[in-house]
């Protein structure tokens, strides 16, 4: 699993820059969305991806907190604690929100089971139960690379979905939303990218 992890590592910054380059720019950019705590109703307008969206983005980040919890209490380096720690209190905003969205609009704010994105080109499916598990057991001096792995491909995911969303979604702040995450998140991946080689 280890080269596994490695390989993807090496890989991102291409699949990063491949991802989505077939489809069009998007016209015009959609209302910034900056801080998610000032946001409150999405409107009615909005279709499927716009709910797939929030649904997976949800489970995504709810692994992410997880990640992150058990990084905060094992991780030796004062870096990648900080990193865990600033994620579980944006993606605790971000989850309430986009939780708020989903309700407005009477749609169930968890997945059915979880979905691979782009299975049919390649894509990376979820991060899996048992990976997430292994971050418990693994050797404390191996802790911050299993975790550093593990999390940049967790958060490409991320990512991907929101490129979707910016494809195909309708509903303006979602849009705006998915913007903010694919830029967040894509910095997150070259940080962690940083601190692997540091």
């Amino acid at each position: 699993m280890k080269r596994r992890l490695i390989a993807v590592a090496a890989a991102l910054p291409f699949l990063l820059g491949a991802c989505g380059t077939d489809k069009a720019p998007v016209s015009s950019p959609p209302p910034s969305v900056t801080n998610v705590s000032q946001i409150d109703a999405a409107g009615a307008t909005f279709n499927d991806t716009d709910v797939m969206f929030l649904q997976m983005l949800i489970d995504n980040q709810e692994q992410g907190q997880e990640m992150a919890r058990i990084a905060a209490k094992r991780a030796g380096r004062a870096d990648v604690v900080q990193l865990a720690e600033a994620v579980q209190v944006t993606q605790a905003d971000e989850i309430k929100l986009m939780k708020g969205w989903l309700t407005e609009w009477g749609k169930p704010t968890t997945l059915d089971e979880r979905v691979s994105l782009h299975a049919d080109h390649g894509g990376m499916p979820s991060t899996g139960e048992e990976e997430i598990a292994s971050l418990k057991t693994v050797k404390k001096a191996q802790f911050e690379t299993a975790f550093l792995n593990l999390f940049l491909a967790h958060q490409h995911n991320a990512v991907e979905f929101a490129q979707l969303e910016l494809d195909k979604g309708g509903n303006e702040l979602t849009k705006s939303f998915a913007e903010r995450v694919k830029q967040s998140r894509t910095d997150q991946v070259q940080q962690m990218l940083k601190l692997l080689a540091g």
